[in-house]
């Protein structure tokens, strides 16, 4: 409903313009409409590629702790055989002094058996401080995988904290839709499964409005009761500044007829959504630059089919309701 409020009220501006402004000036309007649905865009752009940002941090720090594991299980291995080592190096020490006691022993023996005792002890000595060396080895390689698990760890904890925050912002976002819905809820009490449905999916909150409730067939003018909607909802919107407004027309299929100002749906759903957002802004002080007004034809239906119900439910106009995701979009800066 808004959006075909948004179109004949759009329709009408540019047949105003079309009749009592120059050309240039109805070129201009034109082009802001185009911006604002670039904008808008470029929105949905930014949130889909943040949501894959989150996704591709959640599974670097999964296979960051597989990693973990994988060095912890190494270290276990590295310290089982640096304890077999160390037990040899005691048992050739013993081994050692056990030779000294018999060289000893036997100085005053063979020259023979003197000479082979030495050779024994040599070799001993040699075997000695290989394996001090292997020690010394297994040692240094011990540190580094130590400092390799303590920087491993520093780095998923940072991880771990950024999607913390990252998650807490989301359901800080989600809570502020919530308490918007029902703020809104509130202050529509009167018209709501009246030509009027609130609902929130997606972290936003979209209201969205009958034709029935808000323009005459082919009008884009806002009727009574229409306005008396629209002035609670930008009450609501004047005391939540965080929250940015895009205002869309909608029609069904069926062709205009006419030669009048409004040409085809287009213009009815653009001109539908900019009358409603003037009713919006003229209702409550909201800032100009938080409101986007943009018409989408039929070509986004509620119901494809062909049916008088199926057109009476895309007959409509949607206030969507984001909150603003600038705390977001600095935490991924940062990161």
């Amino acid at each position: 409903m808004i959006k075909k409020a948004t179109i004949f009220c759009a329709v009408i501006i540019i047949a105003a313009l079309t009749s009592c402004v120059p050309a240039r000036l109805l070129d201009e309007s034109k082009a802001k409409l185009n911006e604002c649905e670039t904008e808008r865009s470029a929105l949905k752009k930014a949130t889909q590629e943040n949501d894959a940002k989150i996704a591709e941090l959640k599974e670097q720090m999964v296979k960051n702790e597989k990693e973990n594991i994988g060095l912890k299980r190494d270290t276990s291995i590295i310290g089982s055989n640096y304890r077999n080592l160390t037990s040899k190096y005691d048992k050739l020490n013993q081994l050692n002094e056990q030779l000294m006691d018999r060289l000893n022993k036997l100085l005053s023996g063979s020259e023979k058996d003197n000479s082979k005792l030495s050779g024994d002890l040599q070799m001993t000595q040699e075997q000695l401080l290989k394996k001090q060396d292997e020690l010394k080895a297994l040692e240094a390689k011990l540190l580094l995988q130590k400092l390799d698990l303590e920087a491993l760890s520093a780095e998923l904890k940072k991880r771990e904290a950024r999607v913390n925050e990252l998650e807490a912002i989301l359901k800080k976002k989600d809570q502020a839709a919530a308490d918007l819905r029902k703020k809104l809820s509130d202050a529509l009490l009167g018209f709501e499964n009246k030509g009027l449905t609130i609902t929130q999916k997606n972290g936003k909150v979209y209201v969205s409005l009958d034709e029935s409730l808000l323009f005459a067939s082919g009008k884009t003018n806002v009727e009574a009761r229409g306005v008396e909607a629209l002035k609670n909802v930008a009450k609501v919107l004047e005391q939540n500044e965080e929250i940015n407004v895009l205002v869309e027309g909608h029609t069904d299929d069926v062709p205009m007829k006419g030669a009048g100002e409004i040409k085809d749906n287009w213009d009815l759903s653009v001109m539908r959504a900019t009358s409603v957002t003037k009713i919006l802004l003229s209702s409550a002080k909201i800032e100009s630059q938080r409101i986007t007004a943009a018409g989408r034809g039929e070509f986004f239906p509620l119901d494809p089919a062909k049916t008088a119900e199926a057109r009476k439910k895309n007959r409509r106009t949607e206030i969507i309701l984001t909150p603003k995701l600038d705390e977001l979009l600095k935490v991924l800066g940062d990161n």
